[in-house]
């Protein structure tokens, strides 16, 4: 029988503690609580909430906010965690992607399970204290989370869907923030539609960066399914198709319900014009948005372009009116109108 000393059960002990702390972090890392950045995505549907409603009451909608934040916020690293046990073959095939602990086998695969599984609950019981059709909303989130990772769908294997199925998160975290002011209307479906686009554009953006760091189709292919339909030029076609799109249905509601949006337009274009050219760059950003911060000039553009959108939502312009006239509209009044034709 092996008898330790004071000091091999003081080292046994910091070992352990050193293990344990260890294993935090790592199943710290794979929940990327870094990533909850993107919930940023949610604010807009606050602001547009804010800006359409009669009434606010403001200590109501100060709780919503934080406990919404919070549950988005679990709710993502739930799907993330359920992201990394299903790549982690994946994973191991690309440059970077290679060191994430569950594809590095730092991680006990049950143990992630169990992570996924209390993240989960956790989110839809923080969701729950909002008010139901926030709840639907989160579920809505980890049911599309599902989708894009788990077979037999797995739809982020399947070329124009895995950005269709990934980039339909913006509307639902759009909507997720409309709950929060406002449970008992929905958002306009021509901003939900235009918002669904910008997040594919956005996508593809990130599979264009992903496919050109590559650099070899074939390795390409293995480590993304997609990629074996994928190339440069069909990436660069989806993303003008994208933001065509998501900017027709910006349009549509902006002449419903707010025009006065119409002198962000510039300032969305630069947005826009930028994140495409970030995407050509070696090692790009796009491809891991949470670290689009280290771009000056992108955050400089998104930053105007986000204060000027805030305020032509709140702030009237009647001038545009006039600047902007319906001229066909009143040139036909005004050739088929009685007085015009004499008969008056």
């Amino acid at each position: 029988m092996i008898h330790l000393n004071e000091t091999d059960r003081s080292i046994t002990t910091e070992q352990k503690e050193t293990g344990l702390r260890a294993a935090a972090i790592i199943h710290f890392r794979i929940a990327r609580v870094d990533h909850w950045v993107k919930n940023v995505f949610i604010l807009p549907g606050i602001l547009v909430a804010v800006s359409m409603s009669k009434e606010i009451n403001t200590a109501i909608l100060v709780r919503n906010v934080v406990l919404g934040m919070l549950s988005a916020g679990l709710i993502a690293s739930s799907n993330y965690v359920l992201n990394e046990i299903l790549d982690a073959p994946f994973d191991r095939l690309h440059p970077r992607k290679r060191l994430r602990p569950i594809a590095s086998r730092l991680v006990s695969i049950p143990l992630a399970y169990v992570q996924w599984l209390v993240l989960m609950a956790a989110g839809l019981g923080v969701a729950y204290l909002v008010n139901w059709p926030f709840v639907l909303t989160m579920v809505a989130l980890l049911a599309m989370g599902s989708i894009y990772n788990v077979r037999p769908v797995r739809s982020k294997d399947i070329p124009y869907l895995d950005v269709l199925s990934e980039a339909v998160n913006n509307p639902i975290r759009f909507i997720a923030g409309w709950f929060m002011v406002d449970p008992h209307t929905v958002a306009p479906l021509s901003l939900l539609l235009s918002y669904w686009m910008v997040g594919c554009y956005f996508m593809a953006a990130k599979r264009f960066a992903e496919y050109r760091e590559i650099g070899d189709p074939e390795r390409a292919s293995k480590y993304r399914w997609s990629f074996g339909y994928y190339n440069e030029k069909r990436l660069l076609v989806s993303i003008l198709f994208y933001s065509s799109v998501a900017m027709l249905f910006f349009g549509t509601f902006m002449i419903r319900y707010r025009f006065e949006l119409i002198v962000s337009f510039p300032f969305v274009a630069w947005v826009m014009a930028e994140y495409l050219s970030t995407a050509f760059k070696k090692n790009s950003a796009v491809q891991a948005p949470e670290k689009l911060y280290r771009e000056p000039v992108l955050m400089v553009s998104v930053v105007l372009c986000a204060l000027v959108m805030g305020l032509m939502l709140f702030v009237d312009i009647p001038a545009l009116d006039r600047l902007f006239p319906p001229t066909i509209q009143t040139l036909f009044a005004l050739v088929l109108s009685p007085e015009a034709r004499g008969l008056s």
